[in-house]
């Protein structure tokens, strides 16, 4: 492109004559044209750069989604960790210690040593220090949680040793074998089949194929075992310490009235007798005369994993069979 050039009338030559621009306009001229160049670059690079990532920000971008997965992850670890100890803590106040008749575990003592936060101001300076301190502190817990526990448990097996005997007329098995069965009722409020009402359910109902063998779970003495109305053929044990169970809906009774039975005895077979809308045995575990939930009463033949499991499907089991 040419260069613009400027003509100026000169009455006295009566002609046009060419203008010719003094130093200072033509140093203004660039500045101005390099100042709105500056601009102009600035602009396009700060558009570019809020559009596209640099290679950089790309991978710092990627390595954050990571991280932030990975927490993701140890988190719903830590608080399926947590449900596990809160299980056993539950177990361990409210069957083992009972049971042994000892006082349960003091809630400060389990805590000791985490209500304190002088141990994670270090934490909060560093970078994401949020997100560091608080899975710092759900290990803290779980750690001590499991410490407490694990003491816990040493008291409990010493005082088991000692109680050897009274453990083993506690209902602690479960009466069937759970590969034979599904859970069709826990235990508390359930609709009643029949009624439509809500009432307590005092056992639990394990649906079963008819012949199934029933189990004595502890050792006690036959209170009952005969025909007994809406509850069909029934077993009933008293094992002594204040506890008693039933076996309900039974097609056969193999024990009679009066006899000794050990833990893991076949006392009976499944059925659907009396007041039944299928094969099922109704079990039930009393304790100084008041319904327990059958559930906490199966510590000798499941693990913790097990157990949780267990107390899940009992828990949302919702199908009264009586």
């Amino acid at each position: 492109m040419s260069r613009i050039q400027y003509y100026k009338y000169n009455p006295e030559t009566d002609n046009f004559e060419r203008v010719f621009p003094t130093l200072k306009r033509r140093m203004t001229a660039a500045v101005r044209y390099i100042l709105v160049s500056l601009v102009v670059c600035a602009c396009l690079f700060v558009i570019y750069f809020s559009i596209f990532d640099t290679p950089g920000e790309r991978r710092l971008r990627e390595e954050n989604s990571y991280l932030k997965q990975q927490y993701e992850i140890l988190n719903r670890r830590l608080d399926n960790a947590q449900n596990m100890i809160e299980h056993l803590q539950n177990r361990d106040d409210k069957f083992y210690r009972v049971m042994l008749q000892m006082d349960p575990v003091d809630h400060t003592w389990r805590y000791a040593g985490l209500n304190s936060d002088k141990r994670y101001r270090d934490l909060t300076g560093m970078s994401d220090g949020g997100i560091v301190k608080t899975m710092t502190q759900s290990m803290d817990m779980l750690e001590r949680q499991i410490y407490a526990q694990s003491l816990s448990f040493d008291q409990i097996k010493e005082e088991a040793v000692k109680q050897k005997d009274k453990i083993s007329h506690v209902p602690s098995i479960l009466p069937v074998t759970l590969k034979d069965v599904t859970i069709s009722s826990g235990f508390g409020k359930r609709r009643d089949p029949v009624s439509g009402e809500i009432k307590i359910h005092p056992g639990i109902d394990f649906a079963a194929r008819e012949g199934t063998p029933v189990y004595a779970t502890a050792n006690g003495k036959v209170s009952t075992a005969r025909r007994a109305n809406q509850y069909g053929n029934m077993v009933a044990i008293d094992h002594g310490m204040n506890y008693q169970t039933r076996y309900m809906h039974l097609s056969r009774i193999e024990v009679e009235n009066g006899q000794e039975v050990k833990r893991g005895q076949i006392i009976g077979r499944v059925g659907s007798t009396g007041k039944s809308s299928g094969p099922h045995l109704h079990y039930e575990v009393k304790f100084r005369g008041e319904p327990q939930n059958p559930a906490n009463f199966n510590f000798m033949d499941m693990t913790p994993e097990e157990y949780a499991d267990f107390a899940a499907k009992a828990e949302s089991a919702g199908d009264v069979m009586e």
